[in-house]
């Protein structure tokens, strides 16, 4: 029992380190979206991946913290770096591509 909760202790640790959110690339209600609403999107998209960039920045208190007394932490952190600015990079993509099926200047 005690190793369960250890490991429970320390998945919670380490996932907790991985600070930029992850946005969905299509949400369900993209199709409705009027061409302005999409602009919005598409930069609200831009300003996640751009903070998302800036987690990866070793001046943060939280990769310091990370690299002084938990290096899982600060290699997870990367790792969800990446997959946000995936994430926030390919919604863009996919919100251009409906900007361009309806028309929108």
């Amino acid at each position: 029992m005690k190793k369960i909760i250890v490991l429970f202790i320390l998945l919670t640790f380490v996932t907790s380190c991985a600070t930029p959110t992850v946005v969905n690339v299509v949400e369900p209600t993209d199709n409705s979206l009027t061409c302005a609403q999409i602009d919005t999107q598409i930069a609200m998209a831009a300003k996640y991946a751009d903070d998302a960039k800036k987690e990866k920045n070793m001046g943060t208190g939280t990769n310091v913290a990370a690299l002084l007394f938990w290096l899982p932490g600060l290699y997870q952190t990367n790792v969800n770096v990446k997959e946000a600015v995936d994430a926030a990079n390919r919604r863009a993509e996919h919100l251009s591509r409906l900007k361009i099926s309806k028309n929108c200047p």
